[in-house]
């Protein structure tokens, strides 16, 4: 017997029983399963980035508290007055220090589903109760069944994406206020797809005191910095920040994301430029033959069809990786979802998918 083996009672069953986060490999492929931007830095940018991070000591340990980019972020994001945010290694980091530092036993944390999966997954490495609240079959947000577990679950911890991922859609504002005013503890409004909603829960912070909203600058153009933040009540970063681990955001990371705030408006322009082809890629898909398109605020689009399976198989048999979503939710049967890329990348997509659907419908049943 090895010695993993032998050594089965210290582990958590719980860790055994679930399968470590995969990200497949795109190498050769049109890449639009990551929700990310498909543009680069222009040239001048490039230029300057690369002298910028020549001149960073890597012999020193980063600023522990990333002062002057928290500063960049507090402008360039628009978070109040008085208000200030804390950094994480992407949003991730950012859910698993909320969920460590509220974690008492018994606690509880609620989302809706399907949502991130991150809600989840951390709740159960950090040994807390989850309570997932499906959403209605159209993915809208079941508010009084939200109500109803806050009621009986009394959650330390709701986290609700606004929009959602990887549904699209963003629930009513309404509604994730009536969640804000019954929740006994802390409601997290998980903002990562904020360059692309029409609506945002940042300039509700002081009214809310229960109130947190995280962002990412991953979907924004900045994936490869793995850069997120959160805003909340001054008193409730305090009390984060004695969980967050030291130095947990590097220098070249800080110097990089520092730099590019100043350029704020090329990223704000790109993610303009992404917003009109996701119109066009949804009124596209929506005149397909067989499809079930899913309005989106975020940066992809939902679509669900009988066999997803088969078509998920043929794009990437085009080189084309999309996201099968079918399998991972009962809700999400029969769905993919589709990045929203380049023009040239959303061409390609929906001539393949046409050509495709095409043949489906030509061949004898």
């Amino acid at each position: 017997m090895n010695t993993f083996d032998a050594l089965k009672p210290i582990r958590r069953p719980e860790i055994d029983a679930i399968a470590a986060y995969h990200v497949p490999d795109a190498s050769g492929y049109i890449k639009l399963d990551a929700m990310e931007n498909p543009y680069g830095l222009p040239p001048a940018l490039k230029s300057e980035l690369g002298q910028r991070l020549s001149e960073v000591m890597l012999n020193r340990y980063p600023d522990p508290s990333a002062h002057v980019l928290r500063a960049r972020l507090c402008k360039a994001m628009g978070v109040p007055a008085g208000y200030d945010v804390m950094l994480g290694n992407g949003s991730d980091e950012l859910i698993q220090i909320l969920a460590l530092a509220l974690a008492r036993p018994g606690a509880t944390l609620l989302a809706v589903e399907p949502s991130f999966v991150m809600y989840r997954m951390i709740a159960g490495f950090v040994g807390m109760q989850y309570a997932g609240v499906p959403l209605r079959d159209d993915f809208s947000l079941d508010v009084d069944a939200v109500l109803a577990e806050i009621a009986t679950k009394q959650p330390a911890l709701v986290f609700l994406a606004y929009p959602n991922n990887p549904t699209g859609n963003r629930f009513a504002a309404e509604d994730v206020i009536r969640i804000i005013e019954a929740a006994p503890g802390l409601v997290v409004v998980d903002e990562a797809y904020h360059a692309f909603a029409s609506d945002s829960f940042m300039p509700r912070l002081p009214q809310y005191p229960n109130l947190v909203v995280m962002r990412t600058l991953s979907k924004l153009g900045l994936a490869g910095l793995r850069l997120g933040f959160m805003s909340a009540h001054p008193d409730w970063l305090t009390y984060f920040d004695k969980v967050r681990l030291p130095y947990n955001i590097n220098v070249l990371s800080q110097a990089a994301a520092s730099f590019l705030l100043d350029h704020i408006d090329v990223f704000n322009a790109q993610a303009a430029t992404i917003r009109q082809e996701r119109s066009r890629l949804f009124t596209a898909l929506s005149a397909m033959p067989g499809l079930t398109v899913y309005p989106s605020e975020a940066n992809f689009i939902l679509v669900q069809m009988a066999d997803a399976e088969a078509c998920y198989a043929e794009l990437k048999a085009q080189h084309i990786l999309i996201k099968k979503l079918h399998g991972a939710h009962p809700m999400l049967s029969g769905c993919l979802r589709f990045t929203v890329g380049s023009p040239e990348e959303n061409d390609r997509v929906l001539a393949v998918l046409g050509e495709w659907i095409a043949q489906r419908q030509l061949a004898p049943v």
